[in-house]
């Protein structure tokens, strides 16, 4: 069963409102990039992803990726890794972040909205709307700050997996 069917995605507008949003971050990168004495970059990398269903097509996932974020909770980030078929994928994404969840200062939750190239040839049909290797991400994530410059937090791989992640700010 292909994906938009099962989650009732309606195409034309799925791809518009991805649209939409990257044509207007080329307009924003700017401001989201510059600096105030709040913001900060974060290094990730994850060594390892849990794949719900076992296949032994699975390749082991190793990311790594650099975020920005801003004072008002916003960011910006890319990120490049090794897809669960072994292809080299990339991704560019922006986000928000919520800090204090539950009244624990050390627990946060992120949002993440962007476009993944990769997951082509025969896996091409392993994300959701792919078109040529491109898709669209949506990607989840709830993490603990471990110090104030290193975090660990898990992120939703739709319903293939989780991927778990080392964060070190700078």
């Amino acid at each position: 069963m292909r994906w938009d069917a099962m989650f009732f995605v309606n195409f034309p507008a799925a791809i518009l409102m991805i649209g939409s949003l990257f044509i207007s971050l080329p307009l924003h990168a700017e401001e989201m990039l510059t600096s105030t004495s709040n913001d900060y970059w974060e290094l990730k990398i994850s060594p390892y992803t849990y794949h719900y269903q076992y296949s032994p097509e699975h390749k082991d996932v190793v990311l790594i990726g650099i975020e920005h974020h801003r004072s008002d909770q916003w960011f910006i980030g890319g990120a490049l890794f090794s897809n669960s078929f072994g292809q080299p994928t990339g991704t560019a994404y922006m986000g928000y972040t919520w800090d204090r969840l539950f009244g624990q200062s050390a627990l946060y939750a992120k949002l993440g909205v962007g476009l993944m190239y990769g997951y082509v040839g025969k896996y091409k049909d392993k994300v959701p709307l792919n078109y040529n290797g491109l898709s669209p991400i949506l990607v989840p994530a709830v993490g603990w700050k471990i110090t104030s410059r290193d975090a660990v937090d898990v992120s939703l791989l739709g319903i293939a997996g989780l991927l778990f992640s080392y964060n070190r700010k700078f």
